[in-house]
């Protein structure tokens, strides 16, 4: 076993999922439930639980920009974590997101329509109010959403990768007392699956407010 490890007996180590915070999966998170219910009704963010049970795990290699660590639930709820390094020992960003919308294009000018929203400098959607961009800034009327590749695994060894192609966008809104909501909007197109079109509502999260 530990010449497996330490990749001793003339192999490399076996591939193994990092652990962010002592998270990964089969790990339960819990959460500090005041992080959204302190918003009151200003935020759309809302969970009637404060633990999440890790199911699977994405990774994304973003190159010179870091890594991004994804913690997901059977209920979708992602816990999203930035870090500078893949082992997760640089953790700079921690995000919470939680499902708002997901629609399959029934075309191809539903597709485009979906693009030209990403692109835009504010993101508008129906009972949701207005989010501005994010990521790039506001000042360009348009901007090329960001695209990527996620790795998503169902067990920690890695033993199968679910590949999916993402184009994205982040936009926000501000809310009193200094606090920020998060829009997440996404085309995912999972190699072998469905496209959708995606919306995920988030808050950050500060360290204090989430355990494992």
């Amino acid at each position: 076993m530990f010449g497996r490890l330490f990749g001793r007996g003339g192999g490399p180590a076996d591939p193994v999922l990092p652990e962010i915070r002592n998270i990964t999966i089969g790990r339960t998170v819990r959460l500090d439930p005041l992080a959204w219910r302190r918003l009151g009704g200003a935020t759309r963010f809302s969970l009637d639980t404060n633990v999440l049970e890790i199911t699977a795990q994405g990774l994304i290699d973003m190159g010179a920009d870091g890594f991004v660590h994804r913690f997901y639930t059977d209920d979708e709820l992602m816990l999203q974590v930035v870090s500078r390094d893949r082992d997760g020992q640089r953790d700079e960003d921690h995000t919470l997101f939680m499902p708002w919308t997901s629609a399959w294009p029934p075309n191809s000018a539903a597709r485009r329509a979906w693009m030209d929203r990403l692109k835009a400098r504010t993101f508008t959607a129906d009972g949701l109010p207005d989010y501005q961009r994010l990521w790039f800034g506001a000042e360009d009327e348009l901007q090329e959403p960001v695209t990527l590749w996620e790795s998503v695994y169902d067990d920690r060894e890695m033993s199968a990768e679910r590949r999916i192609f993402q184009t994205c966008m982040l936009f926000s809104r501000d809310l009193p007392g200094d606090a920020r909501e998060l829009l997440l909007a996404i085309e995912n197109e999972p190699q072998g699956g469905d496209l959708t079109h995606d919306v995920m509502i988030g808050i950050p999260l500060d360290i204090a407010e989430f355990e494992a």
